[in-house]
């Protein structure tokens, strides 16, 4: 009786998978950390509230007289420390999310290539059980040919206990 071919062993043929976190920790640059600190503090609350209150302190300062008017109304002053503030951090924030996107685009890349692996992978599982599937089939057919070859020479085994 023939054998029924099974396929070969599946290999692993692929490289290890890559973890994004360290892609990105080895391609960052001193100026990106800092541009990515930046982003992080002055987008934090409190940034907001730190900054809120000296801008309190400075506006009552100036309006009350308790201290030398160094910036009267309208805050000439105070408008162009925020502009310049504003001027330095707009591009590092943008620095640090154009990073990010780079990272998100490496992250797509390696789900991408985790889909492809699955996809092997399954490709051969899947081979593999229509193998498993027909070796069933042909040994189910075998165990009804037996089946019928011992009933029809009256050999079957008593199984009342006798």
């Amino acid at each position: 009786m023939p054998h029924p071919p099974f396929p070969p062993p599946y290999h692993h043929k692929h490289a290890p998978i890559k973890n994004a976190n360290e892609v990105v920790e080895e391609q960052i640059t001193l100026g990106q950390r800092a541009a990515d600190w930046i982003a992080t503090k002055v987008g934090s609350w409190e940034f907001i509230i730190g900054q809120s209150t000296i801008l309190t302190i400075w506006a009552i300062l100036n309006v009350t007289a308790w201290v030398r008017h160094w910036d009267p109304y309208p805050f000439i002053l105070m408008n162009l420390v925020l502009s310049l503030q504003a001027a330095y951090t707009a591009p590092m924030i943008m620095m640090s999310q154009n990073r990010k996107a780079d990272r998100d685009r490496i992250e797509a890349h390696i789900d991408y290539e985790v889909n492809l692996k699955a996809e092997t992978e399954i490709e051969a599982i899947l081979k593999n059980l229509d193998a498993q599937n027909i070796v069933i089939a042909e040994l189910h057919e075998m165990l009804a040919e037996l089946h019928g070859r011992v009933a029809a020479e009256g050999i079957l085994p008593n199984r009342s206990g006798d």
